[in-house]
């Protein structure tokens, strides 16, 4: 049964203004960052401030549209978003303009559209659909693969452009099934998959199949709970290993490094087993199991670093772990950012006083840098502002999502939620070197037509299905 209500009287504006000041913040912003004396009137259309108001506009249009939309539409037509995205992220390899080496972009009547934008809002939606009809349980195996095929098909598109800083959005949806209900083991299991990433970046093998090894034999010693034999089991372990391990490597100086290290951490691991049946059998099998995946995923770590990766795509992350220093290349665009927020100090420089950014220091500094011109001219005390800015408003909508009465509207909501933490947290990362440059905007604020119609559809979407919550009664 439905009733009629008052779409208007129920948005939440709180959210809309917000939303609103963000979008101002934004231009205000881009406006400073790429000031032109010639072109003072910050409604000159000619440049990027004046192109960035005509998205505005057209995006407050989109939201009233998307306002006065009947919110079945939206679960109803899901599947039907999803597969167009999934088309238009084809056609894109094929039609689309090349810029700076990816074809993301379709390109007409001097518009850019990147359809990766509008792949996270239909991917939102249809995960939404998807998890608010299944009957099975999020943790069943199969669910989860039907759920890992919805979220990395549109990945593995978007990878092919390549635009490796879009596809790693997608990962938020973690994030998402982790509210519904996904173990929290599976988010512990990606976060050691991160620390053994980073580590097989920094460490040498030898050193990696070490400390996996003595991980593994430390966890069957607190398993096992028998101080003394976990001891002798350990000694033995030692001696036969770099037995084993020396003599193979004496004899055999022909054989290529890389199989010596293989060899070696295979023998560990039998080692590792015969002496772990010594102190409980039952935990043996399982952390021979997790010390063997774990050494295959620190070599694969290896291979995708070494083989797949683009060379500015490696360089930059040898610079943020520090590996790397590449001042006037790779590391320039993090050093200036830094430089630029820095020099603001506590109440900044003033408007239109930055110097790093108004002399072009920092590079696209009115798209993924944007966070940049506003720590150099508003300071520490406008980056606190902005910042608690955004933390307010995504727990706003934790809020919104928390009230929301039909399943599809909180999963959308939360999915919503993540995708704005995500671009958060790596853009103004990128911006102080905490992560690699990977082309993630600052959403509502960086310019560029896409991302901003795409956030603000996501938004008003959500904000017109908490509007009509009670609308329709079972």
């Amino acid at each position: 049964m439905s009733r009629k209500i008052n779409i208007w009287a129920n948005l939440d504006w709180i959210s809309v203004l917000v939303y609103l000041i963000l979008l101002m913040t934004g231009w205000i912003s881009i406006y400073s960052a790429v000031y032109n004396d010639a072109h003072q009137s910050i409604f000159d259309t000619s440049q990027l401030y004046g192109k960035q108001l005509i998205w505005i506009v057209a995006a407050l249009f989109i939201a009233a549209i998307v306002m006065m939309t009947d919110s079945r539409f939206f679960p109803f037509f899901s599947y039907f978003f999803y597969a167009f995205t999934l088309l238009m992220l084809v056609a894109v390899l094929f039609f689309g303009t090349e810029i700076s080496g990816q074809k993301a972009w379709f390109q007409f009547a001097g518009m850019q559209m990147q359809p990766a934008e509008f792949a996270k809002m239909a991917t939102a939606l249809a995960l939404a659909q998807y998890l608010s009809n299944s009957k099975q349980k999020i943790n069943d195996p199969r669910e989860l693969l039907n759920i890992a095929v919805l979220v990395f098909l549109p990945v593995l598109l978007i990878m092919l452009q390549p635009d490796a800083g879009s596809a790693i959005v997608f990962l938020s949806f973690m994030l998402v099934l982790f509210r519904e209900g996904m173990s929290g083991y599976v988010l512990f299991f990606m976060f050691v998959l991160l620390i053994l990433s980073v580590l097989a970046l920094l460490m040498t093998e030898v050193n990696m199949i070490l400390l996996l090894v003595l991980l593994a034999f430390i966890s069957h010693l607190v398993l096992g709970r028998n101080i003394k034999l976990s001891l002798k089991a350990g000694l033995l372990f030692l001696l036969i290993s770099l037995t084993v391990v020396g003599v193979f490597f004496l004899r055999s100086p022909h054989i290529q490094l890389e199989i010596k290290l293989l060899v070696a951490a295979l023998t560990s691991c039998f080692i590792l087993f015969f002496a772990a049946l010594k102190i409980r059998k039952k935990y043996a099998p399982l952390l021979l199991g997790l010390l063997a995946a774990a050494l295959v995923y620190t070599y694969s770590v290896d291979y995708v670093f070494e083989n797949l990766l683009m060379p500015h795509q490696k360089s930059r992350i040898n610079i943020v772990l520090g590996v790397d220093d590449d001042p006037l290349g790779q590391s320039y665009n993090i050093n200036q950012s830094k430089i630029a927020i820095g020099s603001g100090g506590l109440t900044g420089k003033g408007f239109l006083q930055g110097t790093q950014t108004k002399f072009n220091f920092v590079p696209e500094q009115s798209t993924d840098f944007i966070f940049c011109t506003i720590g150099e001219e508003w300071g520490f005390a406008g980056s606190f502002v902005i910042l608690s800015l955004f933390i307010f408003f995504l727990l706003r909508l934790v809020y919104l999502a928390e009230r929301q009465r039909s399943a599809f509207a909180r999963i959308y909501g939360y999915s919503l939620i993540s995708i704005l933490f995500t671009h958060i947290v790596i853009n103004i990362g990128m911006t102080i070197g905490l992560v690699p440059v990977i082309g993630i905007p600052l959403p509502f604020i960086s310019y560029g037509g896409s991302a901003m119609w795409s956030y603000t559809i996501m938004l008003f979407i959500f904000l017109r299905l908490d509007a009509g919550r009670t609308e329709f009664l079972k």
